[in-house]
């Protein structure tokens, strides 16, 4: 599933291409596509057609466009495991995996449109209103609300994030994966900032101290910035950029995805470890197994 820093990438290249665009085609060829979306797919087509897209905007894992400033709400986008929002000249050929395609009125040459590409039909678009949160005053989705701020946003307190964290009473990883607790960070860039840490996943969150968390926050939004400027993460075709390119941080990985390579740091072999139906990743001897593992 992408993280913050590959949604951030699709982010900065839909503002670019279609911030400013008036909708005045939609097509929606599967209906679990927009299975979210009241009324269904033709409800979908009709209620955003003639919208204006005036934003693109994300918080942690989930992004959406703002329509005609927040008056018509917002269309929010969910990739799920597979779900590609891209681009392209509206004459190329329908991947086969085309779920809804989005036009606007001839502008540029070659013309182009947007199309949400979902080959597990787990993600999904849908429209609802944006709401005011009252903490930062931000305007959000409706469904993002409850999911707390991510390190890159304004407003964001590393210091009462980190007591928050502490007072779970947790495995340290289980809590920064936590959407609730902080948003963006997945299991890649958890597991790269534990290393740069030397902290094991299963460290108990009050075990630490509040500086220690947020040294944790600040490495995971050290290794997520390092990610944006290679364009994120990529370890295969389902995670591309709206232009279809993909990311090259997985070049720079110390710890995710290493299993038996030599840590850059020590030496010792990476090790792989089965956490929360998934991995995680770390060095044996930068990263010892805590006296009093979580359970």
């Amino acid at each position: 599933m992408p993280e913050l820093p590959e949604v951030e990438v699709v982010r900065r290249g839909l503002d670019r291409w279609i911030t400013g665009r008036t909708v005045a085609t939609v097509d929606v060829l599967h209906p679990r596509a927009v299975r979210r979306h009241d009324g269904g797919a033709l409800a979908f087509e009709a209620d955003l057609t003639g919208c204006t897209i005036t934003a693109v905007e994300r918080r942690g894992k989930y992004l959406w466009l703002v329509l005609d400033g927040g008056e018509s709400g917002a269309l929010v986008a969910h990739l799920g495991m597979s779900g590609q929002l891209l681009v392209v000249e509206a004459q190329r050929n329908d991947d086969p995996h085309l779920r809804v395609r989005i036009g606007w009125a001839p502008g540029r040459t070659p013309q182009r449109e947007l199309r949400f590409v979902d080959q597990r039909t787990f993600g999904g678009l849908f429209l609802e209103p944006l709401v005011v949160e009252p903490a930062l005053g931000r305007t959000v989705p409706a469904s993002v609300a409850h999911i707390a701020p991510d390190p890159f946003e304004p407003g964001f307190d590393r210091l009462a994030v980190a007591k928050n964290i502490r007072r779970k009473r947790t495995g340290l990883k289980r809590a920064l994966l936590d959407q609730t607790v902080v948003s963006g960070i997945g299991n890649i860039y958890a597991d790269e900032a534990l290393w740069r840490a030397r902290q094991h996943f299963a460290r108990r969150t009050e075990s630490l101290t509040s500086p220690q968390i947020a040294e944790v926050l600040d490495h995971a939004t050290e290794v997520m910035s390092a990610a944006l400027t290679q364009g994120g993460t990529s370890f295969d075709a389902l995670y591309v950029d709206v232009n279809g390119s993909s990311g090259y941080f997985s070049r720079s990985l110390n710890a995710y995805g290493q299993e038996g390579e030599p840590c850059p740091r020590c030496g010792r072999f990476i090790v792989r470890e089965a956490f929360m139906n998934r991995s995680s990743f770390r060095c044996p001897s930068c990263q010892r197994r805590p006296r009093v593992p979580h359970g």
